[in-house]
């Protein structure tokens, strides 16, 4: 089955009988294996729910493995870690972490519960941290709303490493340092620095990892997890992230914004066992220092 097939629902049916149907002969496990892998569309979207309802009408189309076009819709989302308690996954730049009024489907929480539910209809999801939209890299999930609680509880205790690289403009001239002060929401919902004890302390420890007179590469942990918290601290000192046209960046060479989180490690909510999950720094990132020489490196710097 690696040719694309589309086909027009006559009658309201679920999408797993209906595909049996028009697969007939053909292995049910192979079948079901076409919801798993992403190949199965139904109107724009894809599906891997095995009980989606389909109506009269419904255009169902099967996209072949690889192909340019399931590639597109399903690229970019990695599984990194899955138990019966947590899902850990690497979240690509431009997907929303949780819906919002515009966009309702295609969110890593949206994907995550398609892919649960592929062995059990019933099977939930919970978001424990966000990414913003732009950001990519680490982002954990919880299975029951009380492993959920139990991990945004005990957040501090938890977490022992929470870790991003940041692409910035111009060169951090300190090869490391900590920013710490207090953030607060505007009334259009960005953040900014305001008075000492006027809303949430927040804390940002950073390193250069290699600079350049245009850019710098800056390994940045959080000592605490507000929102935007990275952005506003790069631009507080002068150093916005490259692609944040929000918090005063005025160059993107790398088409999207220059954030990644790029290590979480955690104690498992269940077994107390330490896990550590790390992901590369995104090439385009190397690729917007590389054609300009460094001015200095940092070799301490972990990468």
């Amino acid at each position: 089955m690696n040719k694309q097939h589309e086909f027009t629902v006559e009658q309201e049916t679920q999408l797993l009988p209906f595909l049996l149907e028009k697969y007939a002969g053909t292995g049910r496990n192979k079948v079901k294996a076409l919801l798993t892998r992403g190949q199965v569309m139904v109107g724009t979207r894809v599906v891997t729910r095995h009980d989606h309802g389909l109506s009269a009408g419904d255009r169902v189309k099967i996209l072949s493995t690889g192909s340019v076009q399931q590639r597109e819709l399903m690229a970019g989302v990695k599984i990194m870690y899955e138990d019966d308690a947590i899902l850990v996954i690497d979240k690509p730049p431009g997907l929303l972490s949780i819906a919002t009024d515009e966009e309702k489907e295609r969110t890593a929480y949206h994907i995550m519960v398609d892919h649960v539910r592929t062995r059990d209809p019933k099977s939930r999801v919970f978001i424990v941290h966000r990414l913003d939209k732009e950001t990519s890299g680490l982002m954990m999930f919880a299975k029951t709303e009380a492993i959920k609680r139990q991990l945004q509880d005990n957040w501090k205790d938890t977490v022992i490493e929470r870790s991003y690289v940041a692409l910035v403009e111009g060169a951090v001239e300190q090869d490391q340092a900590t920013i710490k002060t207090w953030l607060k929401e505007s009334v259009t919902k960005t953040m900014y620095v305001s008075r000492p004890g006027d809303g949430m302390i927040a804390i940002t420890h950073y390193q250069v990892i290699e600079r350049t007179p245009e850019f710098s590469l800056l390994a940045v942990q959080l000592e605490t997890g507000r929102k935007n918290q990275i952005r506003v601290h790069m631009q507080s000192i002068g150093h916005s992230v490259v692609g944040d046209k929000r918090y005063g960046s005025k160059h993107n060479p790398i088409g999207r914004l220059g954030l990644h989180a790029q290590i979480l490690s955690f104690k498992h909510p269940v077994t107390e066992e330490t896990l550590r999950f790390e992901t590369a720094i995104p090439d385009k990132f190397r690729a917007a220092l590389s054609g300009n020489k460094p001015t200095r490196k940092n070799k301490t710097a972990s990468n």
